[in-house]
């Protein structure tokens, strides 16, 4: 089970190595902007609101919202989960989209392919923690996590 609070964004046009944290007990690289603060995300995601929100919709057991607000929940192992999330745009072009919660890893690659991903890469920024995690980095913590 993953569990997480994050922002996915296409990765920003310009980052740098940033420090190494520790978060959940794990030792993850981050990414910062070029000057070492944090990153500046202007490049949209390879998908617009309606082609992510259609993609979302293929999702069993999803129901979204117009407004871009959307929820998935089921059971897997006997444990009860649930992700709910928000699509934003940014003059006329996807930004990000807002998750929270739990579920299988099938179910989160299921919610990054409304995104373009795989083909499309992304970053993830934790929202309560504030930093920036590439992919495999960001699956590690979040398997790691309880909240």
């Amino acid at each position: 089970m993953l569990r997480f609070h994050t922002n996915l964004l296409a990765p920003p046009p310009a980052a740098n190595e940033g420090p190494i944290v520790e978060l959940r007990g794990l030792l993850l690289p981050t990414l910062t902007g070029p000057a070492g603060g944090p990153p500046v995300f202007t490049n949209p995601l390879p998908v617009s609101f309606e082609q992510c929100q259609a993609e979302l919709l293929t999702i069993p057991r999803l129901d979204a919202e117009p407004d871009g607000y959307f929820l998935v929940a089921g059971e897997a192992d006997g444990q009860r989960w649930q992700v709910d999330g928000h699509m934003f745009e940014l003059e006329g072009a996807m930004h990000r989209v807002e998750a929270h919660g739990a579920c299988p890893p099938g179910v989160f690659d299921a919610i990054l392919g409304s995104l373009g991903w795989p083909a499309a890469p992304l970053v993830f920024q934790l929202v309560q923690e504030g930093v920036v995690l590439r992919e495999a980095d960001f699956r590690c913590w979040a398997a790691a996590g309880v909240g």
